[in-house]
């Protein structure tokens, strides 16, 4: 299985087929299950937890609106404090900058943090292309590598994985990268953990180039923030020679007493701790501790074009928690890797159409892969509308006449006509009510007809309102 989403179909041939797996299913269930009960009890801790939702959602918009100039903030004190800033418009610029900076050094294998901004590029592909080999150090996205898989939640990549799968995979795979699985190795958590432990230990002591993301970067003082349960972070931000980092330009935020709003939301809505058992914070260069060097790659890649949408842009609040992933009834079904994309669920139905454009018949189905529940709103701690904006892609998608939607366009432009034009409506209700009896009990049509399978037709009156109206209110 290739490490990369290029080529999967659209959501709803992957999903028809990832719901037929009973082994994904059950994964999901209990991971999903599990995360959201306790992080229901984490947030309940909290009396003001409502008012910690709106201040995080007016910094977010807040610095949305003055990202130009945060921006150039975050270059002067980032350069002032010893760092080096670059700049990328797309995924291929990143991937040079990161390659040419790492080829630099004369090194040709990298440590990684965890990050999502270097998988939407394709880093590690990218690299690997150049002949270097970027090893990843967080348990999950190890298990995913090595198993030549793909991510499947933005918090936990490997949920799709159970433990008996994942000593398979130690078994079968960790002698390939380094330092083998123990003989003997059962699925229990603890031996599972020891073995990632070693095998990655001998890559942080000798690897001289480290790769991150970042959750936040303080604009006042040009930090960056890396929030992590594992300590493999701490490893790859501290050890090597040279630290490079890729951030989306979204991931600022002002000043640290607005940084401390979002280090009392994201670990209790992801990992449903009072707080990250690592918090590590970096300010460019020291002489006496850290990297030498410290590079910042400031990603847009599709951001700026999301900014200028008024309704879009908010998607753009988000902290990557993945609290709408573990409460969407769609992603408990089918999955992360139905959606194509590396981010999943409800938050990525309405990032990736906007980051990448809906010109692809994937990134045109993920606005419909959503039964627009809301409870992806419910527990959003930046308070994103999910489905206002999924409603809103969906008729970008259909505006667009994307495969699929010329029907529905060419539907909604006919009952338009009809609701501008009374008499026709009148005529048409008084039609209906006289033919009743003939009305069938199921729409006609395959889309139309699967719609009907498991819901009534409400039952047509036996006269229009209007002429009701017109015999018993006049």
């Amino acid at each position: 299985m290739s490490g990369t989403f290029v080529g999967m179909p659209a959501f709803p041939q992957a999903a028809r087929e990832a719901v037929h797996d009973a082994t994904l299913r059950s994964n999901l269930r209990h991971a999903t299950h599990t995360i959201r009960a306790k992080r229901e009890k984490a947030v309940s801790e909290l009396s003001d937890w409502a008012a910690l939702r709106e201040a995080g959602k007016q910094i977010k918009d807040h610095t949305l609106r003055h990202l130009d100039r945060y921006l150039v903030q975050v270059e002067e004190t980032v350069t002032a404090a010893g760092g080096v800033v670059h700049w990328a418009a797309d995924a291929d610029e990143a991937n040079r900058i990161v390659a040419r900076l790492v080829k630099e050094t004369g090194e040709s294998e990298v440590v990684k943090v965890k990050s999502m901004a270097t998988q939407e590029i394709g880093l590690n592909e990218a690299l690997e292309a150049e002949g270097i080999t970027a090893y990843e150090t967080d348990l999950a996205e190890l298990i995913v590598q090595l198993g030549k898989d793909r991510p499947s939640h933005i918090l936990v990549p490997a949920i799709h994985r159970n433990r008996g799968e994942i000593r398979d995979i130690f078994r079968a795979e960790m002698g390939e990268w380094g330092r083998p699985a123990p003989d003997g190795l059962t699925d229990t958590p603890a031996e599972l953990a020891e073995a990632a432990r070693l095998h990655l230990r001998e890559k942080f002591l000798r690897a001289k180039v480290g790769i991150s993301g970042a959750n936040f970067v303080v604009a006042e003082t040009g930090t960056l923030v890396v929030v992590e349960s594992e300590g493999n972070g701490r490893m790859c931000l501290t050890l090597p020679e040279t630290l490079i980092s890729v951030v989306g330009i979204e991931k600022i935020v002002p000043g640290w007493r607005d940084l401390e709003v979002f280090l009392q939301t994201l670990p209790r809505s992801s990992t449903a701790e009072r707080m990250n058992p690592y918090t590590s914070t970096w300010t460019g260069t020291t002489d006496e501790d850290g990297p030498r060097a410290f590079h910042l790659v400031l990603l847009d890649n599709g951001r700026t074009d999301t900014l200028a949408d008024e309704v879009g842009r908010q998607a753009l609040r988000c902290i990557r928690c993945s609290a709408c992933l573990n409460v969407c009834p769609v992603y408990e079904r089918a999955g992360g890797h139905a959606y194509g994309s590396v981010y999943p669920g409800p938050i990525g139905a309405i990032l990736s159409p906007q980051l990448r454009g809906t010109a692809s018949e994937i990134d045109a189905s993920l606005p419909y892969a959503s039964s627009l529940c809301g409870a992806c709103y419910e527990v959003c701690p930046v308070a994103i509308d999910i489905p206002e904006v999924l409603v809103h892609l969906r008729e970008r998608v259909a505006d667009e006449g994307g495969r699929g939607h010329r029907v529905e366009k060419a539907a909604m432009k006919a009952a338009g006509w009809v609701l501008n034009h009374p008499a026709a409506l009148a005529t048409g209700e008084r039609v209906a009510a006289k033919t009743r009896r003939f009305h069938p009990k199921k729409l006609p049509g395959p889309g139309a007809g699967q719609w009907t399978n498991s819901r009534d037709l409400p039952p047509m009156p036996a006269e229009p309102f209007r002429d009701w109206w017109r015999k018993n209110r006049t």
